[in-house]
């Protein structure tokens, strides 16, 4: 059975271009969350993440599944060849566990970030801090913004 499309926005600043599905809801450390049945809350990472890490090496827990989290709890740790780095937790309620394609394929967090390459899922509710689509976008072009500010300054010629 297959899904329909992800209803998205196209987004573009500098020289990054991703599409960001509408119905999730973003954290300011660029993860995403959905909503599934029965009060799950699905997570992953942004496409500007995982272009941060660079291609996705691994992915490891460091909490078990029906373990109470909340919001900013490390529950593991995510490895590209960019950069290391810790998962939080946007949500509060059970850790229900890792994906588990993730065990056979790592890459699904880079390839497909915002479908088959969702982290874990947590039984519970967002966080207060989460973004609705418009502001995620806002928070991504104060980002890239800073970003462009700190390359020129680092290099004026740029």
């Amino acid at each position: 059975m297959s899904r329909p499309p992800l209803k998205t926005v196209f987004y573009k600043r500098s020289t990054f271009v991703t599409h960001l599905p509408v119905d999730y809801l973003y954290t300011p450390a660029h993860a995403w969350m959905s909503r599934m049945p029965e009060g799950v809350v699905r997570v992953g990472l942004t496409k500007f993440a995982v272009r941060m890490l660079g291609e996705t090496v691994d992915v490891g827990l460091e909490i078990g599944a029906g373990e109470p989290v909340q919001p900013g709890k490390i529950v593991g740790w995510v490895e590209g060849f960019k950069a290391i780095s810790d998962l939080y937790c946007p949500a509060a309620g059970l850790f229900l566990g890792m994906n588990p394609a993730l065990a056979k394929k790592s890459a699904l967090v880079h390839e497909s970030n915002y479908t088959e390459g969702w982290l874990y899922e947590v039984q519970g509710e967002p966080g207060e801090k989460s973004l609705d689509v418009m502001a995620y976008r806002a928070l991504l072009d104060s980002t890239i913004d800073r970003i462009l500010a700190q390359q020129k300054h680092s290099d004026p010629s740029a």
